[in-house]
């Protein structure tokens, strides 16, 4: 794997040496910054993220604390330096990890933009490389970095039965927080893939996502699984990942395959200015990938013109 130093590469950026816009120096997806922004406005997200976070983060804070293990450079160090390893790219500080007992595979990021928590689950770590840890630790941190923590957070507890005492929020919250989520976790896989420096490594970690058993992972094939995709973007498999938070695992896979022909990632993983795709034309790709189409406002079938502000879809000045 190449060595590469991010935060060197925002440094340059920042000194112009790029000489691009903030339009093309980002790595987020150009969708989620505009629903983020949108959220801003619209009032039964924000009720529902204010009263969900403030009212549930310190007890489940402390419930993890009872349940599971704390990371550290003594505690767990394989998960702390790679914890560190990728803060350290990305240019943030180190969060409070997590590794939680579990045979599922998963790990997810829980709190507030100032005080964020990653969880791990154990599942992960017998199965994955630290390479591909890295991965999916980068992509958790890129929730941090991008300011998602507090909406994935409420959408994490409007899925429990925490719906029932918001019930009259819940649903229109809920609706327009997973539709933000799905673009979301696609700027998250870029963030995982800076951390990693590796395209095949971050496809690898889908793959094994995809199947889940260790006796199956070395017989795995990319290009084969890609074939999957067209059914992905099409009928009622559409109409059920509109229903779900993430966007299905082929649909991720070839986005990330788009960012990785883009100057910003060349340029980060090589530590010199590289040729490449735009992150306008990154954006237009991946938008043709993941089937985003129309309004925020049209996606959800809110057609009345007070059920939901418009999302602008300028990424201007958001990183």
């Amino acid at each position: 794997m190449s060595e590469f130093d991010f935060r060197g590469y925002v440094t340059r950026r920042d000194a112009g040496v790029l000489g691009g816009t903030d339009e093309e120096s980002r790595y987020a997806y150009g969708p989620d910054l505009a629903m983020l922004r949108a959220f801003r406005r619209l009032r039964p997200v924000e009720l529902a993220v204010s009263a969900v976070v403030r009212s549930y983060k310190s007890v489940l804070n402390h419930s993890f604390m009872g349940s599971t293990v704390r990371v550290s450079p003594q505690q767990l160090p394989r998960m702390y330096r790679i914890a560190k390893e990728c803060a350290d790219t990305l240019g943030v500080a180190v969060p409070t990890l997590y590794v939680m007992n579990s045979p599922v595979m998963n790990a997810f990021t829980f709190g507030t933009d100032e005080d964020s928590i990653i969880v791990v689950h154990s599942k992960l770590i017998d199965d994955f490389t630290d390479e591909e840890l890295k991965f999916v630790v980068g992509h958790e941190m890129g929730h941090i970095q991008n300011k998602h923590v507090v909406y994935g957070t409420a959408l994490r507890l409007l899925k429990t039965n925490l719906s029932i005492f918001l019930r009259w929020i819940a649903p229109p919250a809920e609706m327009a927080l997973a539709a933000w989520a799905r673009r979301a976790e696609i700027t998250c896989d870029r963030a995982g893939l800076l951390c990693v420096g590796d395209l095949q490594v971050a496809e690898r970690t889908f793959m094994k996502m995809a199947c889940g058993s260790t006796k199956l992972y070395d017989e795995l094939d990319t290009v084969a699984y890609l074939e999957q995709l067209e059914a992905t973007q099409q009928g009622m498999g559409r109409l059920g990942e509109m229903l779900m938070s993430h966007p299905y695992l082929p649909k991720r896979i070839r986005a990330l395959q788009i960012f990785a022909e883009s100057a910003l990632y060349r340029t980060a993983v090589s530590g010199d200015l590289q040729q490449g795709l735009t992150m306008p034309e990154v954006d237009e790709r991946v938008n043709a990938v993941v089937q985003i189409v129309g309004s925020m406002r049209e996606e959800l079938g809110l057609t009345a013109p007070a059920a939901l502000p418009e999302a602008d879809e300028s990424t201007e000045g958001e990183n």
